[in-house]
């Protein structure tokens, strides 16, 4: 009896440790900061939530802030409901976040030179817990440089060379190998044939006699 209890209590553990395994992981990444003219950008702008279980109200601000120091209010979500604010952003803004609300992230169309500038993404939780309603709110800013033509990428430039030398080196190796062998198989062939050339040049008297039959 105390083993079967022992076995229900390891599995109960196992399974609550797989239901724990198996959830989502927020990962706070940043955003990117380039982006091409003509093409979409996506603004990101994470905000985990170390207890899931807790219901909470969550709102999100963005604002721009231009080169000359102008601060546009340029999207709203609250309440599951998306705000796109009248400005030079107006229609151009489409909402790129998460069910559970802990990806904040909104994505520009048909990006602009005008685009650059700083972006800050405002969020402001209200958690609904029985007896209070403590709030959590936190910023995040995104410089953000649009340029007419994407930047090369030298880390990706570096790897290509490398898989060029490589193939290279490989090639070469294989080659070299193949002459190896090749050699190696005509010297053994050369030497065989030798043996044979040789054995048969030898009088027939001076062969080895097969062995004479024995007689009672």
């Amino acid at each position: 009896m105390l083993t079967l209890n022992r076995v229900l209590l390891n599995t109960v553990a196992f399974l609550i440790l797989s239901v724990q395994l198996c959830r989502p992981v927020c990962v706070d990444v940043p955003s990117d900061t380039e982006a091409v003219l003509g093409t979409q950008m996506r603004l990101t702008c994470i905000s985990c939530m170390k207890r899931e279980e807790v219901k909470a109200r969550t709102l999100v601000n963005w604002f721009y802030f231009s080169d000359s120091g102008d601060v546009t209010h340029i999207y709203k979500y609250e309440n599951s409901k998306e705000t796109d604010v009248d400005g030079p952003f107006k229609g151009r803004l489409v909402w790129n976040g998460s069910k559970d609300l802990q990806d904040l992230s909104i994505v520009i169309l048909n990006v602009t030179l005008n685009d650059s500038g700083l972006y800050q993404c405002q969020v402001s939780r209200e958690f609904d817990f029985r007896f209070f309603t403590p709030t959590f709110s936190i910023t995040k800013n995104i410089s953000l440089t649009v340029k007419e033509k994407a930047s090369e990428d030298t880390t990706a430039i570096y790897s290509e060379i490398m898989m060029y030398v490589l193939l290279v080196f490989l090639t070469f190796w294989l080659l070299v190998e193949m002459v190896y062998c090749y050699r190696k198989i005509s010297k053994s062939d050369d030497q065989a044939q030798d043996t044979a050339t040789n054995y048969l040049a030898i009088p027939s008297e001076q062969k080895d006699n097969p062995a004479a039959p024995v007689t009672e």
